[in-house]
């Protein structure tokens, strides 16, 4: 006779393991229906938009463009905003979407915005340094910026390492600069955790032997260290969500923008990022207030600007311990920003839109009063040595102080004597020169 208890018990068995084979064949179908839509997600991956705000190219030197966005607002602020970012990725990560876009936030607040895309080096590039980038560069995009709107202050907004930048600036022209923004900064990395800790300690090598070899870092070695930090979750978990959500449009897109956006990081040039190495993790130079750029010393003393500090709670490239020490070096009146995301998620994570973005916008807004300068007479006398591919604002002014207001000026130019008297650099004075003869033929 049989056992009810067995039967009942077998029954149970039975159902479960139709249960399980249903299940199965379920599975299977869901994959296959998945499977089906892949090349379909990959042409949409690979035909993603970013950047899509409207900018104009205002002023270009080298390989940098300065982009100029035009407020979507009729009621505009007078301080316009410029936004700095590293040199290890495109700046569209800013505006990877309209509906995560730091830029748009600002443009739909009302403020005239600028950004810098320093774009790829070439071999040439590899020697360039802190005094190229922060000196000239940034100066002259500054200066631009300070001349398109008629303020003698502008703010500024500096990202990772295009907040060390803006930090150096900040404090070699305190003058130029009305509020200072720092977001997920790179200045004191030592022992912190960072991709840059685990990168270049005493245990791993020096990238000096990095420049040796390539001259420029190329872009695949940074990407290959910053995946390392995460390697199962860039390797393989994403991949498995992407494959999870391929049927959702938007999921699809805002994957697919921010792998193009990883996919297009640029080499670095090389003596600049053993420079910034040294700066900021050996010698910890910004953080120890011990930073010379072309013989001046950038004193975190002049930072006597409004300072916003905006933090990562859950950022692995720079730990939120790092700009949380390097907030007690800046004065006072600094406003600290946290957000629970990560150091991507800071720009452009839901979140951070919704929450840290209109906080920040109505920061900026209270520091934004504006005062004209009136000073256009200078700025018309430097305006015909900008034709000269390399002179900037920074340099035009400083060959006007030196006497050479017009190309034919420059032409005539003794190069011995202008160089020391407009404090450019001989070599470099000697190709404007050459450019300015050229251009009188």
């Amino acid at each position: 006779m049989t056992d009810p208890e067995n039967a009942t018990e077998g029954a149970a068995d039975i159902e479960a393991a139709f249960d399980l084979q249903r299940q199965t064949w379920e599975n299977a179908a869901d994959f296959l229906e998945k499977l089906a839509q892949v090349d379909d997600a990959n042409r949409r991956v690979a035909d993603v938009d970013v950047g899509k705000t409207s900018s104009e190219v205002v002023y270009e030197e080298n390989k940098l463009e300065l982009l100029h966005y035009e407020p979507r607002t009729d009621e505009r602020h007078d301080v316009p905003i410029l936004f700095v970012y590293a040199l290890f990725n495109r700046p569209f990560i800013l505006d990877l979407q309209p509906d995560r876009s730091v830029i748009r936030a600002f443009l739909d607040r009302g403020f005239d915005v600028y950004m810098i895309d320093w774009n790829e080096p070439s071999l040439l590039d590899h020697t360039l340094t802190f005094e190229d980038y922060v000196d000239r560069y940034l100066d002259n995009c500054v200066d631009v910026v300070r001349e398109r709107s008629g303020q003698e202050s502008i703010s500024l907004f500096g990202y990772c390492m295009g907040g060390a930048f803006s930090v150096l600036y900040a404090a070699l022209y305190p003058e130029k600069v009305r509020s200072l923004g720092l977001m997920a900064t790179a200045v004191n990395l030592r022992d912190t955790d960072s991709v840059v800790d685990q990168w270049v300690g005493e245990d791993f090598f020096d990238p000096e032997s990095l420049v040796d070899a390539y001259g420029n870092v190329p872009a695949d070695i940074v990407d290959a260290a910053f995946s390392a930090r995460e390697p199962v979750q860039n390797s393989l978990t994403k991949y498995l969500r992407f494959f999870d959500g391929i049927e959702d449009e938007d999921f699809v897109e805002n994957f697919a923008r921010m792998e193009r956006w990883i996919e297009e990081s640029i080499d670095i040039p090389g003596r600049m990022l053993v420079d910034f190495i040294d700066a900021t993790y050996h010698e910890q130079r910004i953080y120890n207030n011990e930073m010379y750029i072309d013989g001046r010393h950038a004193d975190l003393g002049n930072l006597d600007m409004p300072i916003a500090q905006i933090i990562g709670n859950y950022d692995s490239v720079v730990p939120p311990a790092a700009p949380r020490e390097f907030t007690g070096r800046l004065p006072d009146d600094t406003t600290v920003f946290k957000a629970d995301t990560g150091h991507m998620g800071l720009a452009v994570s839901g979140r951070a839109h919704a929450e840290l973005w209109p906080a920040v916008c109505d920061w900026y807004e209270e520091r934004s009063g504006g005062e004209k300068t009136g000073d256009t007479t200078a700025a018309d006398a430097e305006s015909e040595l900008r034709r000269i591919e390399g002179i900037g604002p920074t340099y035009a002014g400083r060959l006007r102080e030196a006497g050479v207001e017009t190309v034919a000026d420059l032409a005539e130019a003794d190069p011995d004597t202008v160089a020391d008297d407009a404090d450019v650099p001989q070599g470099r004075l000697e190709g404007l020169i050459g450019q300015a003869r050229e251009e009188r033929r």
